[in-house]
């Protein structure tokens, strides 16, 4: 069994937890700033909640186990409650990943106490296991929402910059840029697309956590 998952055996309980967190933040901060900005549709809908039964998709949520990617349930929302559509939904959009961000950020800082205070010394392996995978999946997260792809948040963004008559050119074709992004994911065409990317700017933001962390701690 273990060789048709992607992650270690062991790993999987923290992987899970891990995951329980950042998905459901990330879900939790859309649906916050889309209220904060005048749409109550997630709020209605009891998606303003950080209770991961709101947001988690069971589906999804395996896949990341077996395929090595996922997704939560989106949130439900309507942009032309915003005041400024635009800015609204570029916000809106924008705030799921940068919530991961966050949390990356926290996990590194915990990382770091632990470690200049001595205190990691006397923990469980899997208790820094479980931080060192908090920052990575949560770093992973924010770079790979905004890749500028549908449905990512990125390509939501990228529509809310352009005019309006390229926003509606490229809803028309935006069924077939979900199924490209689906072969780019699960095919070997994704080693050559991106996975490279994912790769290079994942360790930049870990390493450039660390360099912060590092100048104070």
């Amino acid at each position: 069994m273990e060789r048709f998952l992607r992650f270690p055996l062991e790993q999987i309980p923290l992987i899970a937890a891990v995951l329980l967190i950042a998905f459901t933040v990330h879900e939790f901060a859309h649906a916050y700033t889309a209220y904060k900005l005048g749409d109550s549709t997630a709020k209605n809908q009891g998606r303003l909640t950080l209770n991961p039964i709101h947001h988690l998709d069971p589906i999804g949520t395996l896949l990341i186990f077996i395929a090595g990617f996922g997704w939560a349930r989106p949130v439900p929302v309507n942009r032309y409650h915003f005041k400024n559509p635009r800015l609204g939904g570029i916000l809106v959009s924008l705030m799921g990943p940068v919530s991961n961000f966050l949390l990356a950020f926290i996990g590194m800082g915990v990382l770091y106490i632990l470690i200049v205070t001595g205190v990691a010394g006397s923990l469980p392996p899997l208790v820094m296991k479980f931080f060192d995978l908090f920052v990575y999946f949560n770093v992973l997260l924010f770079v790979f929402n905004l890749l500028p792809l549908p449905p990512l948040d990125g390509y939501r963004i990228l529509e809310d910059l352009l005019p309006p008559s390229v926003r509606a050119k490229m809803t028309q074709y935006e069924q077939f840029g979900s199924l490209i992004f689906i072969v780019l994911v699960i095919t070997p065409l994704g080693a050559y697309t991106i996975y490279p990317i994912i790769r290079t700017v994942v360790p930049f933001f870990i390493e450039s956590l660390q360099n912060v962390f590092a100048m104070f701690l």
